[in-house]
């Protein structure tokens, strides 16, 4: 007699998934390729206009008035850029920016680290309030303190100087002290027990072993303050008067009011005064996502 075979049984199985769970598979992978179309198709539209500024940067100037657009342009000028600096002293726009962000992104990190540190580590009162108060005042917009503030640098004698631009920020910045603070809140105490008993001091366990923790955190600030102070505008506008005390950012809107019908000169500037902060950007994208990441890990 013909034994009979199983088929229910679980070695009997087939490999095979249930439809049900292919399907899902399958919606999932059709997902996954609707989102990246999505998505190149968004950056696609993004960047037409990043794609135009440098096609119109190498362009002769009978090319850049023509419809439809030259895209690709039939004779390349790269002598438009030498000529952004040959018109105007724009390196020394660059060297006033480069000044200017270095010792931002110096005080935005010394300040902004200290006061986290206080918040993250020490136990005073109304410790919560304050912080709370100082976060608020991200909420106060920047023209509301800008006459206040003008007023008390004009009597402190700092108009036309960089000191109105810098100062400040040796001080919390509301922004950076919370990203520092979330980090230093995910270093375990145990750390800073373990350097009072060996006669550690205050500052010493925060330059010798919270700062060297914190290379990411720092980083991503650092990266922000870079993006704020090469890009600021409103504040040099409001200070500064001669032109060789100028940022780039000043420098391009001066240079652009000069040469309002030379848009191959006025691309050729803008991308300039662009390419630093797209050159941070590739070379630290990796570290300013894990730093954000890690910030905001523990509240």
């Amino acid at each position: 007699m013909t034994a009979q075979i199983d088929r229910s049984s679980p070695g009997n199985r087939s490999a095979t998934p249930p439809i049900w769970e292919r399907s899902r598979q399958r919606q999932k992978v059709l997902g996954t390729i609707v989102t990246y179309i999505v998505l190149f198709l968004g950056a696609i539209i993004l960047m037409i206009p990043l794609f135009w500024m440098v096609s119109t940067s190498v362009k002769p100037q009978d090319q850049i008035y023509t419809f439809p657009i030259v895209w690709i342009p039939r004779e390349i000028v790269w002598e438009n850029y030498p000529q952004v600096f040959k018109s105007v002293d724009f390196a020394r726009f660059l060297a006033n920016s480069a000044l200017i962000s270095t010792f931002g992104i110096i005080g935005n990190v010394i300040g902004s680290s200290l006061a986290a540190y206080g918040f993250a580590r020490f136990r005073f009162p109304g410790r919560t309030p304050l912080f709370v108060v100082m976060l608020s005042t991200m909420m106060v917009p920047e023209w509301v303190t800008m006459i206040p503030k003008f007023i008390i640098f004009k009597e402190l004698g700092w108009l036309n100087t960089y000191l109105p631009l810098l100062v400040p920020h040796f001080f919390a910045q509301p922004f950076y002290t919370f990203l520092l603070r979330q980090f230093f809140l995910g270093i375990p105490k145990e750390i800073d027990e373990a350097a009072r008993i060996d006669g550690a001091s205050t500052l010493r366990v925060f330059w010798q072993i919270y700062l060297p923790l914190s290379n990411a955190a720092l980083i991503t600030v650092a990266i922000f303050a870079f993006f704020y102070h090469w890009n600021e505008l409103l504040m040099p506008l409001i200070y500064l008067q001669s032109q060789e005390l100028f940022p780039v950012a000043l420098g391009v809107t001066s240079f652009i009011s000069e040469q309002n019908q030379n848009f191959a000169l006025m691309m050729a500037a803008a991308l300039i005064a662009m390419a630093p902060l797209l050159i941070v950007f590739f070379l630290a994208q990796r570290l300013f996502i894990q730093g954000v990441v890690m910030t905001g890990v523990k509240g």
